[in-house]
């Protein structure tokens, strides 16, 4: 963690807060769910991102988005590879859609290149890349599949980072812009839509870490990259509700558990300070209308008079994407005083060195019943990598198993404490370009030959076949 902008002043009022809260945790302990049904009217769905799987970068008109700038320079990829041909899945997508239907999943969330639509970020759409999108969501309904659209998956046009990107406030108005295009061209047969994906991902590893595009390393640009999503979002929503009859709207943040590294009262202090900042800063301005106070320091000068009245727009549910907690400590040689922590030893690891605990994903939801009004909530990302390396994909994949198997009892779990948890969607479906990981990552329950795209199913895409035709999960 690089930098985060919080003031000693601010420090020290956090550290009140937090002291003050103490070190137990909040909420409803996690119970083993007492059934392993789902109900009927359960959503089961896989997702997916354009700039993972499209490819076909240069393909009808298409313009060029930061990640084509950040995935030039080789040294930034772990295997020098980049998007360009991604899964193939601009020229695959009926193949791709019918893995979905094979599967018994009947809902489909996929992501639209904003750089397709609007090539310059902003201006007149994109006709040819609009009708890419059309065709998807046909072989979609085709199949008997939903198709859940996200406006907005980190791909921003390089056009409007060449003007600031997050840090100019009319990147929010460009966003409003392209979810109308999207409206008026897909809204006939596109009733869900989530606008931003992971806002604080993008905003905290994308501009102050440097790890994703635009690869920036400046914390004066977290203010925008928080503010501006959020502000773009709102007027997104209301463009959308507006154009589309019968959309259902939403958002889907990356949600973790901040929590302090070992027993020292000052990593508490520091959790608390960064929950503000990375949960609290995109939960609150939708859901509250408000920022926390570090996530408000932040952003200083940026928030206008009005602009929480935007940014609090009526959604129809919030989307969870769950991979494990967060852990963080007080370090006293960074400006922000906050550094990465490290999970208890001993504690169960993913590929990325993350600790595995379902009891995060419980506590996020509860969390959202508690203190957020209730209110509906979709998984809509949760899985796990295979191990990393250049090797091929492993199939008989019983460790992709057992996580999914461990993350829908906390799901049930919390159904059974009184979350609204309608449906999950399980990342990923194939086997794509995980970002500065290249390929060496592998999410899919679908295999893919990168010399040929042949798909290959794997274990795990005949369990959830059979989970998602019956809602019942099996035990271990």
């Amino acid at each position: 963690m690089t930098d985060i902008p919080l003031t000693r002043r601010r420090f020290a009022a956090v550290s009140a807060a937090a002291l003050a809260a103490g070190c137990s945790p909040k909420g409803t302990a996690m119970k083993a769910p007492a059934s392993r049904q789902f109900p009927p009217d359960f959503a089961w769905g896989t997702a997916t991102s354009a700039y993972q799987i499209e490819g076909a970068r240069d393909a009808d008109g298409r313009g060029k988005s930061i990640w084509d700038t950040f995935d030039a320079d080789p040294a930034r990829i772990r295997d020098r590879s980049n998007g360009a041909i991604g899964c193939d899945s601009y020229r695959r997508y009926a193949e791709d859609a019918q893995l979905i239907a094979d599967a018994n999943l009947k809902h489909y969330r996929f992501s639209i290149a904003w750089p397709r639509v609007v090539p310059d970020g902003a201006g007149a759409p994109n006709a040819k890349g609009l009708d890419y999108y059309r065709r998807l969501a046909d072989a979609s309904l085709e199949r008997g599949v939903t198709p859940w659209a996200t406006l907005f998956h980190w791909d921003l046009p390089q056009a409007l980072q060449d003007r600031g990107g997050w840090a100019n406030r009319e990147t929010a108005l460009r966003l409003a812009d392209y979810a109308g295009h999207v409206a008026d061209a897909l809204g006939d047969r596109v009733k869900h839509f989530i606008v931003l994906n992971e806002a604080a991902v993008h905003a905290v590893l994308g501009h102050v870490i440097g790890d994703h595009a635009p690869g920036l390393k400046d914390a004066a640009a977290l203010g925008g990259a928080i503010h501006h999503q959020n502000l773009g979002q709102g007027l997104a929503i209301q463009q959308l509700r507006a154009k589309v009859s019968g959309a259902r709207i939403g958002t889907t943040m990356a949600l973790q558990p901040c929590r302090p590294e070992g027993d020292a009262p000052q990593n508490l202090i520091a959790s608390t300070a960064f929950d503000a900042l990375w949960n609290g800063g995109f939960l609150d301005p939708v859901l509250k209308g408000a920022y926390p106070k570090p996530a408000e320091e932040a952003i200083g000068s940026l928030l206008l008079p009005g602009d929480l009245d935007i940014t609090k727009q009526p959604v129809d549910f919030v989307g969870v994407n769950y991979y494990s907690p967060i852990y963080v400590k007080l370090d006293l040689n960074s400006p922000a005083r906050i550094g990465f922590g490290r999970p208890p030893k001993g504690s169960p690891r993913d590929a990325f060195g993350r600790e595995i605990d379902p009891s995060g994903l419980f506590e996020t939801l509860m969390r959202l019943k508690t203190d957020y009004g209730d209110p509906l909530l979709y998984i809509t990302e949760n899985g796990c990598s295979d191990p990393f390396g250049d090797g091929p994909a492993v199939i008989d994949d019983g460790f992709r198993i057992a996580y999914l198997r461990q993350h829908l009892e906390a799901v049930l779990s919390a159904r059974e404490a009184g979350a609204r948890v309608a449906g999950y969607f399980h990342w990923s479906l194939v086997d794509n370009w995980e970002w500065a990981l290249g390929y060496t990552s592998k999410f899919g329950c679908v295999a893919m030959d990168r010399a040929t795209g042949v798909r290959t199913p794997k274990a795990s895409y005949a369990w959830l076949k059979q989970l998602a035709l019956t809602g019942a999960l099996d035990a271990a």
